[in-house]
């Protein structure tokens, strides 16, 4: 059981890394509101169930892929039970069979650690080399919700903000997939 506080709509007064921090200046700047809880450490998509029933939702699973050269990278968006399997994957999108990144690459690209991937890691994506991969399911919730930038602390807001705000502010547009 992983601890998970009060649900707030206030920016937490401590940050786990420098994209949580830039994630809610960017939500304030956007006018985009949200609900956040701090939590223990939650790393699994099982350490996120009592994330889910605090807040009301279901915690996404963000996925960081990169090909074998590591030159495209993609950050897929999906259910938390989906069961991700690269091939299918490469298959819809009709691209060469890509794997998950690196835990270096993560850092490197999204400014997190591994099981902390989040679309707010588009921010630090100002060149626009990583596309956003959504399932179509996910796209047509009425909440997103994610980690902030850390492994303790997440949140949900509305998905027309996500698209309508969000993603405009970054420049980043999203594929769709079943």
């Amino acid at each position: 059981m992983v601890y998970v506080s009060e649900m707030r709509t206030t920016v937490p007064e401590e940050f786990g890394s420098e994209l949580e921090a830039k994630t809610y200046e960017t939500l304030e700047k956007l006018e985009i509101p949200f609900f956040q809880v701090a939590t223990g450490e939650a790393i699994t998509m099982e350490d996120c169930q009592d994330i889910d029933d605090r807040l009301g939702i279901e915690v996404v699973k963000t996925i960081f892929l990169c090909n074998q050269k590591k030159t495209k990278f993609y950050l897929y968006i999906t259910p938390a039970d989906f069961k991700f399997i690269t091939k299918e994957f490469g298959k819809k999108l009709e691209i060469p069979r890509v794997s998950f990144a690196t835990a270096d690459l993560l850092k490197e690209r999204l400014g997190v650690i591994p099981g902390a991937a989040t679309i707010f890691g588009l921010l630090l994506d100002t060149d626009h080399e990583i596309q956003l991969v959504f399932d179509k399911s996910v796209s047509e919730r009425e909440w997103y919700g994610c980690s902030s930038g850390s492994i303790t602390n997440y949140m949900k807001l509305k998905t027309t903000d996500l698209f309508e705000k969000f993603l405009p502010y970054t420049g980043h547009e999203a594929l769709f997939i079943d």
